[in-house]
């Protein structure tokens, strides 16, 4: 049985066990620019 004061070292990849490939950061983006299309559409009228 393991011993609740042992460490267990694992690598950011490993743990993660997946791929981020950074598609959050281009919807942001869109979103961030579209608000703010839409709101000098409504101030501009």
């Amino acid at each position: 049985m393991a011993d609740d004061n042992d460490r267990i070292h694992v690598s950011a990849t490993d743990a993660r066990a997946g791929a981020t490939p950074g598609v959050t950061r281009y919807v942001l983006i869109v979103s961030l620019t579209a608000a703010i299309a839409v709101m000098a559409y409504i101030l501009l009228t």
